[in-house]
């Protein structure tokens, strides 16, 4: 079994990815788009043996019934870089972005599998925010429901506790994980104290795939969902832990230097997201016995394109990978 980190990019080659490609003990699986300098990252693969690139044609080939749903120009194509690792039978599979530099503490302590001991806040709420109780208290993560900003993490119990996590999101310093709200009020630069970290919930909390380790399990049964905008990683994180997947929340392990945003555009992007993703936690929370499947839930938010492709690539994975 290996460990594999998995990114996509439209852009030339970054410092972060450099120095993702500089950890051997690491495969890096690079997904090419149509706007991607090829050149440049097949030349990173002939020089790096734990790099791999999937250039277009690639993809094409060996994914195309998944690659003709997602389509081009999107980071979904991520998507088709996740399949590669399940092929490969990684174990742990890290999705990182391509600005996110890592520090030199990144990948050394993974916690997927292993009891380990958190600061475990216990909440009524229907969702808890992990940016809330760091040392950055006015500011929340992106995907957190809105709707809920007012009484925000007032109320929960903290105590020590171990757990098994399945997916492991570790924070990042420089430009945080929150939403086009959050940033146009605050543009905040985060150093985040390590002493909150571990920490979990035992409710719904947002996480991303922007430096989120999963274990092979997990992953079969996520995806960034093309067609929802910034909602697209969110979601699917919401989606794992109505199946039971348990987050845990790691210190910060990469700096982020934020690829160039319009935050107009970003709030529209995750306008889906507050308009539906309370009523979504709560259709999950009423679910806790399963009696209707978790995906017919989520189906219910999603846009015609966006159920269909998600319907098929987790189809696709229950097929191809036992």
């Amino acid at each position: 079994m290996v460990n594999t980190i998995v990114t996509t990019t439209i852009y030339s080659i970054s410092e972060a990815t450099k120095k993702f490609a500089s950890f051997k003990n690491w495969n890096l699986i690079i997904v090419g788009d149509k706007k991607t300098p090829h050149h440049e990252y097949i030349e990173l693969a002939n020089e790096n043996d734990n790099v791999i690139y999937l250039t277009p044609e690639y993809q094409e080939e060996h994914f195309k019934e998944i690659s003709d749903l997602i389509g081009w120009n999107t980071i979904s194509r991520r998507n088709i870089g996740f399949l590669e690792a399940l092929k490969n039978n990684s174990e742990i599979i890290a999705s990182v972005d391509d600005d996110n530099i890592p520090l030199d503490n990144w990948g050394e302590n993974i916690m997927i599998g292993k009891s380990i001991n958190v600061y475990y806040y216990e909440t009524d709420e229907i969702a808890f925010d992990p940016i809330g109780v760091t040392n950055y208290p006015n500011l929340w993560h992106r995907g957190y429901p809105i709707q809920n900003l007012y009484q925000r993490n007032n109320k929960y119990k903290i105590t020590r506790k171990t757990i098994i996590p399945d997916i492991q999101a570790d924070f990042w310093n420089g430009d945080p994980d929150i939403d086009a709200v959050c940033r146009l009020e605050h543009k905040p630069m985060c150093f985040f104290d390590d002493k909150y970290f571990p920490l979990s919930t035992n409710t719904f909390s947002p996480f991303n795939s922007q430096n989120t380790f999963f274990s092979y399990k997990a992953l079969k049964k996520y995806m960034v969902t093309p067609f929802i905008g910034r909602m697209d990683d969110i979601w699917g994180g919401y989606y794992l832990e109505s199946l039971g997947f348990k987050v845990v929340y790691n210190k910060a392990t990469v700096f982020q230097d934020r690829n160039i945003q319009n935050l107009t555009k970003n709030m529209i992007d995750e306008n889906l997201g507050y308009q539906y993703t309370l009523k979504l936690l709560e259709k999950f929370k009423k679910n806790d016995n399963q009696e209707v499947s978790s995906f017919d839930l989520l189906s219910e938010f999603l846009p015609e394109n966006a159920k269909n492709i998600m319907k098929k690539y987790l189809e696709y994975i229950e097929k191809e990978y036992v």
